[in-house]
């Protein structure tokens, strides 16, 4: 974020980071990392989205919303109306953890559940929800979220 002064107030903007032409491909949860490393060290909590093409070329990385020390409050609506207007056809939803614990919690879930309810109805498919830190990464495809989910339905 970065504060900017407009009509005598002092704001922040959120600032997306568009991918540079020619970025590699998100193939894997260590490719997603790679592009989430930036805010591995924040001292509050961030949940950004990457937007990806239907080739999987990342579109945009962008911060979703910023919460306190350990949480974030997050909507579908919020994640989904930067992934519409980034025409993505897939998404990756991400949050770090400042306390660099990588296991997700029960409300971390809940949120996977809802965005990827959400991503069903409107026809864009969340393909892993990431927790990172300076210690590293846990994607939740990778741990057998997804697997489950898919047995689900």
């Amino acid at each position: 974020m970065k504060p900017q002064w407009r009509k005598d107030r002092l704001y922040y903007e959120i600032i997306s980071k568009r991918s540079k032409k020619n970025q590699s491909l998100v193939k894997s949860p260590d490719d997603a990392y790679e592009l989430l490393k930036p805010y591995r060290n924040e001292q509050k909590e961030h949940f950004i989205l990457i937007t990806l093409n239907a080739t999987y070329k990342p579109i945009s990385v962008s911060i979703v919303s910023i919460g306190i020390i350990d949480r974030t409050l997050v909507q579908p609506r919020e994640v989904f109306i930067r992934a519409l207007q980034d025409n993505a056809s897939k998404i990756i939803i991400s949050h770090n953890h400042p306390s660099g614990f990588l296991k997700p919690s029960e409300e971390d879930n809940e949120v996977m559940e809802r965005m990827c309810d959400a991503g069903e109805i409107i026809g864009i498919r969340v393909i892993d929800h990431i927790i990172f830190s300076k210690n590293g990464y846990a994607s939740l495809r990778k741990n057998g979220y997804f697997k489950t989910r898919e047995k689900n339905e």
